[in-house]
């Protein structure tokens, strides 16, 4: 059973004009422990509706919508409830709308074939103000997000990891398992995770694709 970080339960707004998809997803979140639903909207004027009645912790909307599109309702959302987290939802991997939500305010972003486990991670790592990257992020989408603005505001340095740390980045984005990173420096397994897993706290990050956008941004990697 998945269980989140809140006390309380994390209340979710869902916002999708195809109601097949509203009702999987409402199934999805109905059985996960810690998260609430909401309310549902079918529209992005809808949601900027529900949005001011409801006042959720998180909104999970599609980007395409009709009569007001995902990035405008975003922009709204952060405008007037700064403190609500979005994640935006992409029936594939559209990478320059993608980006204009995360440049709108999204903090999170999913494709709509994501899983029971990556949404619930997606919500709890939204709701702690952690960024959340697909899964299956291209490496067209890795690099933009990765040199946008919306990254570009963030404030870690490249300083703060030490080499040992850089050089185990490096094989982590050229996809490197622990075991082999442990083979090519010298490291236990077991080290290398520990290594892995203080990068990922450092990073604020909760996937590889997350110490990928990291990497690149730092300039600790550079994809080829």
């Amino acid at each position: 059973m998945q269980k989140t970080i809140s006390a309380t339960p994390i209340k979710v707004l869902i916002a999708d004009d195809h109601e097949l998809f509203r009702d999987g997803l409402k199934l999805m979140l109905s059985s996960a422990e810690g998260i609430q639903l909401a309310g549902e909207a079918w529209d992005g004027r809808e949601l900027i509706n529900q949005v001011k009645q409801l006042q959720p912790d998180v909104v999970i909307t599609d980007i395409k919508m009709p009569i007001t599109d995902g990035v405008e309702a975003t922009k709204f959302i952060m405008q007037n409830y700064p403190a609500i987290k979005v994640i935006a939802l992409s029936m594939y991997d559209d990478e320059e709308l993608i980006l204009e939500m995360f440049e709108a305010g999204a903090i999170g972003y999913l494709l709509k074939n994501a899983d029971k486990t990556e949404v619930i991670e997606a919500i709890e790592s939204v709701f702690q103000n952690k960024p959340y990257y697909c899964k299956s992020t291209s490496g067209k989408l890795t690099k933009l997000i990765a040199f946008s603005r919306y990254n570009m505001q963030k404030q870690q340095k490249e300083s703060e990891f030490s080499e040992k740390e850089k050089e185990i980045i490096r094989l982590i984005c050229q996809e490197y398992t622990n075991k082999q990173i442990g083979e090519k420096l010298f490291l236990s397994t077991r080290t290398v995770e520990g290594y892995r897993m203080k990068i990922l706290e450092k990073m604020g990050a909760k996937n590889i694709v997350g110490i990928v956008i990291e990497a690149i941004r730092l300039g600790i990697y550079t994809p080829k």
